[in-house]
């Protein structure tokens, strides 16, 4: 316990919270920006088990924020979920990290969750969020959501059956191109320090079995105003109108919503289809994505070549996407989500 010694002495761990937080088990669904703080946060605390799920490869430009990253991971094309694993063993070599390099869909995200005691967020979309809430209202299981853009981030954790769940805040998800994004707004890393940090210390009362210390509220931060704001969301779930926790309604764990994707045949592309009676008003797509590569447009479609990527992404209006250069769907995913939007 002499790793431990300094979080021990806090008394809202102590010696019987750092045993609890020894025999826990973790799943984290995106290791990027806050995801890759959170992981170090919780090996470092002494965590027993951490499953890593992301789909993404180390770039370049991760490295300003994405913590766990170094050049080499860049020049080795690592999976940033085999990235992490390998720095965190070094960190903590107690910690049991089982990586896994792949996208979390309504089809593997039960197996993915099955023996975890908190679910965190580290993702940069909302279709995850949306399903993430839906696999943890089933099974129970609490789960702490953070999203962070420019300068500001928010929080939020939900314990099933005691606090709101993200649908409660969120009914639907937003249309395409209708919120910014890390690539198009951009982030600064010491805003997802501070909110990954206290994503992370709401894991650790929840791992510690301080469940009631969880408060119904949306944290929201921004450091570059040095503003801390608390949404009281206790009255949404006084409402009981919601159609997940509150009713049985699982839409995005039954796979009857998200965005549909299919490898174009002899074309190096894949077309990315989101949810029906999508719109995107592609005059305000392009001048939010001009500062980030080669924008061309017509009235019936938006052409746009990212900086730095060979390939490009044609965008219609219904929110419709054909991503050339690349045949991996989780590529073109990504690329979707970063410029415009799930």
């Amino acid at each position: 316990m002499d790793r431990y010694r300094k979080q021990t002495l806090f008394s809202g761990i102590g010696e019987s919270g750092q045993q609890r937080l020894r025999g826990s088990r973790v799943t984290l669904v995106g290791c990027g920006a806050l995801g890759s703080v959170i992981a170090e946060s919780l090996v470092r605390a002494g965590v027993g088990f951490l499953r890593i799920v992301d789909r993404d490869f180390v770039d370049l430009s991760n490295l300003q924020r994405q913590v766990l990253y170094d050049e080499q991971d860049v020049a080795d094309r690592l999976p940033k979920s085999i990235a992490a694993a390998e720095k965190l063993r070094r960190i903590n070599s107690e910690v049991t990290i089982e990586p896994h390099v792949g996208d979390v869909t309504h089809a593997n995200i039960l197996e993915l969750i099955r023996d975890a005691d908190v679910i965190m967020d580290g993702t940069d979309n909302f279709e995850t969020r949306f399903l993430i809430n839906d696999a943890a209202v089933e099974t129970g299981t609490p789960w702490v959501h953070a999203g962070c853009v420019g300068s500001q981030g928010q929080v939020m954790s939900i314990i099933p059956g005691q606090t709101p769940c993200f649908r409660c805040l969120m009914p639907d998800i937003p249309g395409p191109g209708t919120s910014e994004t890390c690539d198009t707004a951009g982030v600064l890393g010491s805003a997802v320090q501070i909110v990954a940090s206290i994503q992370v210390v709401d894991a650790l009362k929840i791992l510690t079995g301080q469940q009631h210390l969880i408060q119904p509220v949306l944290t929201i931060v921004d450091v570059w105003d040095h503003t801390w704001r608390q949404l009281n969301l206790e009255s949404l779930l006084s409402q009981r109108n919601c159609p997940c926790c509150q009713g049985t309604e699982r839409t995005w764990l039954a796979g009857a919503s998200g965005t549909q994707t299919s490898v174009m045949c002899g074309r190096n592309s894949v077309q990315i289809s989101p949810v029906a009676g999508s719109q995107l008003v592609l005059a305000q797509l392009k001048s939010r994505l001009e500062g980030s590569g080669t924008v061309r447009m017509n009235p019936f479609l938006l052409v746009f070549q990212p900086a730095g990527w060979e390939g490009e992404l044609t965008i219609f209006s219904d929110g419709r996407c054909i991503v050339t250069g690349t045949e991996d769907v989780n590529q073109a995913k990504t690329l979707y989500a970063r410029y415009v939007g799930l």
